[in-house]
C-alpha cells in the first residue's frame, strides 16, 4: 500500500489517541493483578491488540466493551501456559514483557514469535537475565532473537542486565514481584530512562513496594500482588510528535489537544527539542499551538527519545544551518534501522544528510518529492508524510500500511487539517 501526499497547509486542532506504551503495560499489568482492572481510553492498533492476544493466551480475559473502554479479569499472577505459539506481530514491547511473564508459569512453556522485523529485534540480554534468575529462556535459533521459548520458574536471585532497549528492564522491573523470591538487578547500562520511569509508575499505581538507587540497581521482593485499577489511558508524546513537528514547517499552524505534561512519557521532550530549534510554542486553553518561527540548527541529545529520531530529522532538513541528533545508537534497533532509513529516504528527496554511529548530521535542505520507502516502519511512514506535505510535487510513500501499528487515524487527523493525502491499496 502506498500513501500518497501532495503539498498542503495544516491548519487546525488534532487530538492525539491513546499511548501505545501506557496501553501495553495497562493490558500486561491487569493480566497479572488480581481482580478486574478497566482501561479506559486505549489505543486501539496493531501493537496494542497484539498485547491483548498474548495476554489472553497467558490466560488473562479481556473484554473490548467498545474502543472507549478495555476491562480485564486478571490472573492474580496465576498464568497459564498458551496452547499454541503467542505471535506478537509487530509489537517489540509486548515480546519483551510478555516473554518476562512467560517465565510465571508454574508448569508448561510460552513460545513467542513475531513478525520479520520483530525477529531481527534483540532480546538476548533480557533472556540471560530470566534465565539468572531462575527461569529457562531461550532463542530457538540461537541469536539472540525471536522465537522464544520460556519455561518457568522465576525463583529470584541476582542479575546484570545491559538495557540497551528500556524494554530489557521494564519486562523485569513488571514480572520479578511475582516471582517466589527476591530479585536483584544491576543496571550499568540504559538507555531511554523515562520509559523506565513510566513503568515505575504503574508498580507504585499497583501496589508493588521496591527499593532502588536511582535507575541502576533494584531489589524487588518476590511474593507480591498487582493490585486491580481503573485508569484513563493518557494521550501518545510519541504519536503527537508527527504534528508536534509539522505545526513548525511551512506556514502551518497547528493546535494539539489532549497531551498531559504530568505523565511520564519521555517524549514530551519533542517540545523542548522544538523550542531549542526556534519554534513558536504557546499553552492555550484547548492545548499546545505549533507555529514555525526561525528554525536553526542545533545538536539534540535523543537518547531517551528514539522514537523522535524519525521527525525530528525531517525538522532538521528545515532549520537553518546544521542540526545534529546525538546519542541513540539504539534507534539502529527498532523496527528498523532508523538512522540508515531516515538518511536514505530523506536522502531521495533531497536531504544533505549524514549518518553517525550514533545519530545524523542534517544541513538544511531542499526537499523535493520522490518515491520513497517506508520499510515497514510506522514512524517514518508518518515522518515522511509529514516531509512531503511541505514540499513541491506528488510524493509517494511504500509500505504505509506499517501506520496501523500505532496510529491508525494518522491519515484522517492529517487530512482533517488540510492534508492533501490519499492511501493508494491498487497493486
Amino acid at each position: 500500500m502506498e500513501l500518497v501526499v501532495n503539498p498542503s497547509r495544516l491548519t487546525g486542532a488534532v487530538s492525539i489517541p491513546g499511548s501505545k506504551s501506557q496501553t501495553i503495560r495497562a493490558v500486561a499489568i491487569g493480566a497479572l493483578a488480581s481482580g478486574r482492572s478497566r482501561i479506559e481510553s486505549p489505543l486501539v492498533s496493531a501493537d496494542t491488540l497484539a498485547a491483548v492476544d498474548a495476554y489472553c493466551a497467558l490466560g488473562a480475559a479481556i473484554e473490548r466493551l467498545d474502543d472507549a473502554c478495555w476491562e480485564v479479569e486478571g490472573t492474580g499472577g496465576q498464568l497459564s501456559a498458551p496452547s499454541d505459539v503467542i505471535d506478537v506481530r509487530n509489537s517489540g514491547t509486548t515480546l519483551r514483557i510478555a516473554v518476562g511473564s512467560g517465565a510465571l508459569l508454574n508448569e508448561g512453556q510460552a513460545v513467542f514469535t513475531g513478525d520479520a522485523q520483530v525477529r531481527r529485534r534483540p532480546i538476548g540480554p533480557l533472556l540471560q537475565s530470566l534465565n539468572d534468575l531462575g527461569a529457562s529462556a531461550d532463542s530457538t535459533c540461537n541469536n539472540g532473537c525471536a522465537p522464544v521459548v520460556v519455561s518457568g520458574r522465576l525463583r529470584g536471585g541476582s542479575t546484570r542486565i545491559e538495557a540497551v532497549s528500556s524494554q530489557y528492564l521494564t519486562s523485569l522491573l513488571i514480572n520479578c514481584p511475582l516471582a517466589d523470591g527476591a530479585s536483584e538487578i544491576l543496571v550499568p547500562v540504559l538507555n531511554e530512562q523515562p520509559y523506565v520511569h513510566m513503568t515505575l509508575d504503574w508498580l507504585t499505581r499497583c501496589g508493588i513496594a521496591l527499593e532502588r538507587d536511582e535507575l541502576r540497581w533494584f531489589r524487588i521482593p518476590g511474593g507480591q500482588r498487582y493490585s486491580a485499577f481503573d485508569r484513563r489511558i493518557p494521550a501518545d508524546f510519541s504519536s503527537a510528535t508527527f504534528f508536534l513537528g509539522a505545526g513548525v514547517l511551512s506556514d502551518n499552524d497547528v493546535l494539539v489537544q489532549g497531551l498531559d505534561f504530568n505523565d511520564p512519557q519521555g517524549d514530551k521532550a519533542v517540545v523542548d527539542y522544538l523550542e531549542q530549534l526556534g519554534a513558536r510554542i504557546t499553552q492555550e486553553a484547548e492545548g499546545l499551538r505549533i507555529r514555525p518561527g526561525e528554525l536553526t540548527g542545533c545538536e539534540l541529545d535523543l537518547n531517551a527519545t528514539p522514537d523522535a529520531l524519525p521527525m525530528m530529522a525531517v525538522v532538521g532538513c528545515f532549520a537553518r544551518g546544521r542540526t545534529v541528533l546525538a546519542n541513540v545508537p539504539q534507534a539502529r534497533l527498532k523496527e528498523t534501522d532508523r538512522i540508515a532509513v531516515m538518511a536514505a529516504e530523506l536522502g531521495r528527496m533531497g536531504a544533505r544528510i549524514t549518518e553517525r554511529p550514533d545519530g545524523l548530521v542534517i544541513e538544511q535542505s531542499e526537499l523535493h518529492a520522490a518515491h520513497v520507502d517506508g520499510h515497514d516502519d510506522h514512524r517514518v511512514v508518518m515522518a515522511l508524510a509529514v516531509a512531503a506535505s511541505s514540499v513541491p510535487g506528488t510524493t509517494r510513500i511504500r509500505t504505509a500500511e506499517a501506520i496501523q501499528v500505532t496510529f491508525p487515524t494518522f491519515v484522517q487527523c492529517m487530512t482533517e487539517l488540510g492534508g492533501n493525502l490519499h492511501l493508494d491499496t491498487a497493486d
